[in-house]
């Protein structure tokens, strides 16, 4: 999921900003998300290491009742920007919906916000930490706590969704199904938020 509701969404804050945290709506989001987790019994949740997202992270882990503490990745982390990081011009939001459009709907991965990273970047790095957390618990249930265009980007291509997914941003701490099929090394994601 989506991390919940933060201070970046609110103030239209560009970029990974790590340090904002959630807003009090976005606390009550993951409250909620946690009693969603909770009837599908998580072993583990990984986020980001933005706070944000570990806060979402945490939140959700009292109320799906997962007793060890959330784990950061940093391969979870947003679509960093570079020198555009932290920005609020709206032009800034333009040029960054124009690349991830690029990535997720014309397979363009070449293209960067500023002096960021490429959608190789995003893609190989989000999609090796779903990897990594399939082979650390093989037939178990995980939460993963992330970012809008970190995820769209990898979900879109694992579960071979490409541009269908595009006009349908993940909403704020919002679980949805992610599968993995060992046997056949295939993702599924039966439905997008």
């Amino acid at each position: 999921m989506r991390h919940a509701e933060s201070e970046n969404v609110t103030s239209g804050t560009a970029g990974a900003v790590p340090s904002v945290p959630l807003t009090a709506r976005g606390r009550g989001q993951a409250a909620a998300a946690g009693r969603v987790l909770a009837a599908q019994r998580p072993v583990a949740i990984y986020t980001s290491t933005a706070l944000r997202a570990r806060q979402s992270g945490e939140i959700a882990a009292q109320g799906a009742g997962v007793s060890a503490d959330p784990r950061a990745l940093p391969a979870l982390t947003e679509v960093g920007i570079g020198a555009l990081e932290g920005s609020r011009d709206p032009a800034v939001h333009q040029l960054t919906a124009q690349v991830l459009h690029a990535w997720v709907v014309e397979r363009d991965l070449e293209s960067r916000v500023a002096d960021g990273e490429s959608g190789h970047d995003v893609l190989a790095r989000t999609t090796g930490a779903f990897h990594d957390i399939a082979r650390a618990h093989p037939g178990g249930t995980v939460a993963v706590v992330g970012h809008v265009a970190s995820l769209t980007v990898a979900l879109s291509h694992l579960c071979g969704l490409g541009g269908a997914v595009w006009g349908a941003p993940l909403p704020h701490a919002e679980p949805f199904l992610v599968t993995y099929d060992r046997e056949r090394r295939a993702w599924h994601c039966p439905a997008w938020p």
